[in-house]
């Protein structure tokens, strides 16, 4: 059963007109091709401030797609967005811009330039972007790699470490310009299950830490009922369903439902126990 608050506040309305404090983010009726496929179809969306928000789905579902328009990186072909309140696609180039410093992102395979030291990568954002000097750069630079238990690299190349020590990297990279949203692309894509583990940790720690709203996507099952606050699983081009980590984990839609089981996650990290056995919901 979804939520039924979330439910309320999405189906057929508009946000107010003054921010609400609870959403960061919120998306209505939002749709996108890519000539003749249909990627998105009427997605409508909440997501909460300062709470780790999972978008979960099968591999090609576009959920991609879906946090590139947060970001204004894609424009839909119809729908709104507001962030804050702001309705992000009636933005000019130049407010864009600044709207976009709001973003973190750390990417599916951290995207570290691999000919630049670890503090080289970590220090590009506010060398772009800053008119900071060179000794403050370094002191955020190694602000951010001591939080992520990264001290002393900063002299390495990103070949010299291992793949969850590049995707911390990445992360500290994302911080240096004080984001207020981070967003994670399958952040455990290709990681042992040691390795995974600390990822959860480092995303749930950053969230703590650095007061941001965290929106990832992923498929792995045993990661999201870890670090999830809230679930919203796309299907079918559009949410199915969203709200609280344990409302999805006891969800009686027939998808959801064998979708879980399917994971092959014992109990789902207890969230879920007592929810996936059994007969499946018709």
């Amino acid at each position: 059963m979804a939520d039924p608050q979330l439910a309320s506040e999405i189906i057929g309305l508009s946000p107010p007109d003054k921010p609400d404090p609870r959403w960061h983010i919120r998306v209505r009726q939002l749709k996108k091709s890519f000539g003749p496929n249909l990627v998105l179809d009427g997605v409508d969306l909440d997501l909460e401030r300062g709470k780790v928000n999972v978008i979960l789905g099968a591999s090609g579902a576009g959920k991609s797609v879906l946090i590139k328009h947060f970001m204004c990186l894609l424009r839909p072909d119809s729908g709104n967005l507001w962030v804050d309140g702001t309705d992000v696609f009636s933005l000019d180039q130049k407010a864009l811009a600044q709207f976009r410093r709001k973003f973190g992102l750390v990417f599916q395979f951290a995207a570290l330039f691999d000919s630049l030291t670890v503090e080289e990568n970590c220090a590009f954002p506010l060398k772009e972007h800053t008119n900071k000097s060179k000794g403050e750069i370094s002191d955020i630079v190694a602000d951010r790699l001591g939080a992520l238990g990264l001290a002393g690299t900063q002299r390495k190349y990103p070949g010299e470490l291992s793949g969850g020590m590049r995707k911390r990297v990445g992360l500290a990279r994302a911080l240096v310009l004080e984001p207020e949203i981070l967003m994670y692309d399958e952040p455990t894509t290709g990681l042992d299950p040691l390795a995974t583990r600390n990822v959860d940790e480092m995303i749930l720690g950053a969230g703590e830490r650095y007061k941001v709203t965290s929106v990832v996507i992923s498929h792995d099952m045993a990661s999201v009922f870890r670090i999830a606050d809230r679930i919203a699983i796309l299907h079918n081009k559009r949410i199915l369903e969203a709200g609280p980590a344990e409302v999805i984990a006891a969800s009686r839609d027939p998808y959801i439902y064998e979708f879980l089981r399917a994971s092959g996650v014992s109990a789902i990290g207890k969230l879920a126990a007592g929810h996936l056995g059994g007969e499946p919901p018709t």
